[in-house]
């Protein structure tokens, strides 16, 4: 074991990080616009909607296990700021054995996963048919989906940010290549989409295995006694069970907003879907800057230095800040143009126009929720994390409640107050937070 290190931490260690994991963000929407091209050029509506179905599930489903990324990104960040190189590679097998383990059992259990999800998803005969096509040779991806998690957690973890955005743009460029040759070259149809997503996860973890067997101190090869650690492992499920409860609400807040917008008619749902796109981009930056946040903080926290924390906080924040007034006014000034080229649809175009302005205003309190998130995960801070995205969630739940009266306005109303009251929360226990982690300040 070394003594633990306080680095300086400037703007410049902050975008060593946010910035190859903003590129890597950039690349993986690709994924979907080229599966959806692929398949849609077969000119079979019910397979382009099997996809659409199917993909909105593993996204649900591969979203709620990513605190495999966050808890190995934060405790190898920790380990690295207490100077324990052997720790890092330790938290590297216990991440491959428990994704391992998530994998396995989400594949035992396929079919009585698929048919709840694909009742529940309610689509017709063709759409359910072609979507469990794409299920079932997918979900035989989980565990190396899993397992690269845990590596890109555990790159970034080290910050060594641009072998993990090397891998993530591999994963997706193979997914991109595979699908059209699949598809569009060999004619396997809904079947070929799956198996480029299969075949990129696979071979991604194959590439991630090489390049973390290079950075680990000592090789892979950990004393039993050592990865089953009682109280390390009790402290790894304590983290990733409140991550995951934070994520589910967060995916409860996404399912229930899609799910009210389609009820409120197709030219409703249509707008929705094309300003959801703007909140995706500015999702890339801010989720950049929350890696970066996971990582610093993580480390100072390691190495107890209060100062480092802190400054990481404030870095991250003002950046942050930066990005989102930028983002703001460029949706302002290009939205109404943006819109019109994103559809054709004179009521889809007008409609969005209409709800603009919220997605306008969305980045600021964006900043917040997405940097408290970086900073309370770098921390481990997992249980009052989980407890506040559950009163963020009750807070949604009951502004979408009070402003139903006006409609669309008032579901988009309900989404900016959870932005506002996960950042706000968050940014409210953190001083009690500061105080309890680093007393002697």
């Amino acid at each position: 074991m070394h003594a633990p290190v306080h680095p300086k931490v400037g703007s410049r260690q902050v975008f060593a990080i946010a910035g190859p994991a903003m590129v890597a963000n950039l690349t993986t929407p690709l994924i979907g616009v080229v599966s959806t091209t692929a398949i849609g050029r077969l000119d079979d509506a019910a397979l382009l909607g099997g996809v659409a179905m199917a993909s909105v599930i593993f996204d649900c489903l591969f979203w709620l296990f990513g605190f495999l990324r966050m808890s190995t990104l934060a405790f190898t960040a920790q380990a690295m700021g207490a100077g324990e190189a052997r720790e890092q590679t330790v938290i590297l097998v216990r991440g491959f054995i428990v994704a391992g383990l998530i994998g396995a059992a989400l594949i035992a259990l396929q079919l009585p996963l698929a048919a709840g999800l694909f009742d529940l998803m309610g689509g017709s005969e063709g759409v359910t048919r072609a979507a469990k096509t794409y299920f079932m040779i997918r979900i035989w991806s989980s565990p190396f989906a899993f397992a690269n998690y845990v590596i890109l957690g555990w790159l970034v973890g080290q910050a060594r940010a641009n072998p993990a955005l090397l891998l993530q743009v591999v994963i997706n460029l193979i997914n991109m290549v595979a699908t059209i040759l699949l598809v569009l070259v060999y004619d396997t149809g809904i079947a070929g989409a799956a198996i480029a997503a299969l075949l990129s996860e696979t071979i991604g973890f194959m590439l991630g295995w090489i390049v973390c067997r290079r950075y680990a101190d000592g090789g892979f090869k950990v004393p039993r006694a050592t990865l089953f650690d009682r109280a390390k492992l009790m402290r790894l499920l304590a983290v990733n069970s409140d991550i995951m409860i934070r994520t589910a609400a967060l995916i409860v807040v996404f399912l229930f907003f899609t799910a009210k917008g389609a009820r409120a008619g197709d030219v409703t749902l249509a707008a929705n879907s094309v300003l959801n796109n703007f909140l995706l981009v500015s999702a890339f930056f801010l989720d950049g800057l929350a890696n970066a946040a996971q990582q610093l903080c993580g480390r100072s926290f390691g190495a107890r230095d209060a100062k480092g924390f802190a400054d990481s906080t404030r870095l991250v924040l003002l950046w942050g800040l930066g990005f989102a007034i930028v983002v703001a006014a460029l949706f302002a000034l290009f939205g109404p143009a943006l819109i019109d080229f994103m559809t054709a649809s004179e009521a889809v175009r007008h409609s969005a126009r209409e709800f603009l302005p919220f997605v306008v205003l969305a980045p600021i309190p964006g900043v917040f929720a997405f940097g408290f998130d970086g900073i309370y995960i770098g921390a481990t801070w997992a249980r009052e994390m989980r407890n506040l995205m559950l009163a963020s969630l009750a807070i949604f739940l009951a502004a979408w409640w009070a402003l139903q009266p006006f409609g669309n306005a008032g579901l988009w109303g309900a989404l900016l107050a959870s932005y506002v009251s996960r950042g706000g929360l968050q940014a409210a226990r953190y001083p009690a937070q500061f105080r309890a982690t680093f007393p002697k300040v």
